[in-house]
């Protein structure tokens, strides 16, 4: 029985460019213990010996969902050890080796894809050669995303690339979140979760200071922490919190805008209005006019 699919020519018209992501590849291997690798089933633009390795000129994600092996690239210079539950990026031009242990093989979805999209997130450092391994676990989300794309580019109906590039974009985003999340200590997360929850019911007086004092923990590695774990400083956390509630309070509460700023705690309507606009683009007034349909 053939446990692989694989599919290397996807269509790609001008249209399915904008979309940011394209696919070029998708597939599915079942690498028993002791099996040959990889197999000779693939295109040989895809082929490639464990003996000297391979580039490609595309991003390519690689879940392991069983078993164990190995990976390596140019930037890492070194073998890092990959079990069930990982995932692996794959950078076009930048030369890697991988293969499964012979003695348990491995389960691996991939896919293959380029485009705008992952150029920026490379670009801007969320997704780099020099960390390519995600330690994301096992998820049936994520292995269902892989068979919807399998099914998506088997088919190839109509606007598929955009159906095959918003299941890559939240691929992308389930790694990225499950692989942050990975990285904290239980007892920190357990520190930011008790923070966040400090902060939404005391945002209108709480200063980050206190919340550290009420951790035990120093303000500069609290801050530290809770800006690695949330991408926001403390203060910048606590004034997103107070904007979150002025949206909702200017949609649905006959307040005045000077009432909602005193209501969250800013020092005068002045600099409410500041930053309110600084934040979402529009003015306090122009926020509730089109939220509450008078536009």
């Amino acid at each position: 029985m053939d446990n692989s699919i694989h599919l290397k020519y996807l269509t790609i018209n001008q249209d399915d460019l904008k979309w940011g992501i394209t696919i070029n590849s998708v597939g599915y291997q079942n690498i028993a213990a002791g099996m040959s690798y990889p197999p000779k089933n693939h295109p040989p633009r895809y082929l490639f010996s464990t003996d000297s390795g391979r580039t490609l000129n595309e991003y390519q994600l690689l879940y392991i969902t069983k078993g164990k092996g190995c990976f390596t690239s140019k930037t890492i210079d070194r073998t890092i050890h990959i079990s069930e539950g990982n995932m692996f990026l794959l950078f076009p031009g930048e030369w890697h080796n991988y293969s499964p242990d012979p003695s348990t093989g491995w389960e691996e979805h991939w896919i293959g894809f380029e485009g705008q999209s992952i150029d920026n997130w490379v670009r801007n450092r969320l997704l780099t050669p020099d960390k390519p391994v995600l330690r994301v676990g096992i998820h049936d989300e994520i292995v269902n995303l892989y068979r919807a794309a399998t099914e998506a580019a088997m088919e190839q109906k109509s606007g598929f690339q955009q159906v095959l590039s918003g299941i890559v974009h939240h691929i992308l985003g389930l790694a990225y979140c499950y692989d942050r999340n990975y990285v904290f200590e239980s007892s920190e997360v357990s520190l930011i979760n008790r923070a966040k929850i400090i902060i939404n019911e005391h945002f209108k007086t709480i200063h980050p200071q206190a919340i550290a004092e009420e951790l035990n923990m120093s303000y500069s590695n609290f801050r530290r922490i809770f800006k690695e774990y949330t991408g926001l400083a403390p203060i910048q956390y606590i004034q997103a919190a107070k904007i979150s509630k002025a949206k909702e309070l200017l949609t649905n509460s006959p307040m005045s805008i000077k009432e909602i700023a005193w209501q969250l705690g800013f020092e005068n309507h002045e600099y409410f209005f500041s930053i309110f606009k600084k934040r979402t683009g529009c003015t306090p007034a122009e926020y509730r006019r089109i939220t509450q349909g008078h536009i």
